[in-house]
């Protein structure tokens, strides 16, 4: 299904001040809207995006977008918005700084999930949004609706896919790998790089590495095994890879794609808050914590954890042999998983 609407954009006037202390004026969020308020303006499903996504939910929630499936824009007012550092409308490090009138690059400055969650606050602040049915997110999105629900009273329920209480050593790790690829390309110049002339093969080998991540060996062996590329001496899977990475190089900023991976690294409930026991106590909305029984990048031993720290919280595992990405291929199974949880009248605390 292709968007046909129109992605809407609101700029705020006064500076937004990051939780690092820096200063960014003019702020810039885009956000796309399905469906219609209702008189009460609390019938609103708040959709967060992973690391490179954007606001199109129809497109890579497809399989969980439409009339009768969990994001029904027929019952609900469903509002993506772009995070922020990203380069798909919400200001980033591609965006022109005001005070300079070039791009912020690298002085774009170091953002967190709940910073995001801010901004996003003050979105639905400005659209009169009163109260949220659910929040839904798989990956960086989960990591949002979690920070969302302590941060906010608006979500009555909440649906996190594929992440856990923090950002482990392990993510982290990965991350790092991705970030040291981009920043040894030829035209990386300290973050300083012309429009002409971009890090592409940084970000397309750090986009290579986060897919093998992403997948799993079983998915690889039934989809390539050691199947060569037409007559060339390419392995398919190399070919597959290259490919991947070329396609990000084509459709992202590689500053933003270094933000929004220390983002990621940047997510830790606890932080600043004591415990996570303590963090967590007060979000007593029902929340399903869903894992992946393949998932590389976030086993489910995570969000099992995760389940069990929330007062409401309920885990529930999809099955798939695609890994980390399956919160983006199997559509049928979550929208039988999570449809029982959303229309559910009462919830009783879940074990």
């Amino acid at each position: 299904m292709s968007s046909k609407n129109t992605v809407k954009e609101h700029t705020f006037s006064r500076p937004f001040v990051t939780e690092g202390g820096a200063t960014i004026p003019e702020v810039t969020v885009a956000y796309q809207t399905w469906g219609q308020l209702n008189e009460a303006h609390d019938n609103a499903v708040l959709v967060c995006h992973a690391l490179t996504g954007n606001t199109h939910v129809d497109e890579w929630f497809g399989g969980l977008f439409g009339p009768g499936k969990i994001l029904d824009p027929n019952k609900y007012f469903i509002i993506c918005p772009n995070v922020l550092g990203s380069c798909y409308g919400t200001t980033g490090p591609a965006s022109i700084n005001p005070e300079t009138g070039r791009p912020y690059r690298i002085d774009f400055p170091k953002v967190t999930v709940r910073d995001t969650v801010r901004l996003h606050q003050q979105l639905l602040d400005t659209l009169e949004i009163s109260g949220l049915a659910f929040a839904i997110g798989g990956s960086l999105g989960g990591m949002q609706v979690l920070e969302f629900s302590i941060m906010d009273d608006r979500p009555r329920k909440a649906i996190c896919i594929g992440m856990g209480k923090a950002h482990r050593p392990w993510t982290i790790g990965i991350s790092h790998s991705q970030r040291q690829a981009i920043y040894n390309d030829p035209n990386w110049n300290d973050g300083y790089y012309t429009d002409e002339n971009p890090p592409d093969k940084g970000l397309a080998i750090a986009r290579m590495i986060a897919m093998n991540s992403y997948r799993t060996p079983r998915d690889f062996d039934t989809k390539f095994g050691r199947n060569r590329q037409g007559d060339s001496t390419q392995f398919q899977i190399e070919s597959y890879l290259r490919y991947q990475g070329q396609k990000l190089a084509d459709r992202f900023d590689a500053v933003a794609y270094v933000r929004l991976t220390q983002m990621m690294d940047s997510h830790d409930v606890a932080r600043g808050r004591g415990s996570y026991k303590k963090a967590l106590q007060n979000v007593d909305i029902p929340m399903v914590v869903a894992g992946i029984d393949t998932d590389l990048l976030y086993p489910v031993f995570e969000q099992k954890e995760l389940a069990r720290l929330l007062p409401n919280g309920h885990y529930a595992e999809i099955n798939s042999a695609h890994g980390h990405d399956a919160f983006l291929i199997e559509f049928e199974q979550m929208n039988k998983l999570f449809s029982p949880f959303l229309t559910k009248k009462k919830k009783s605390k879940a074990s």
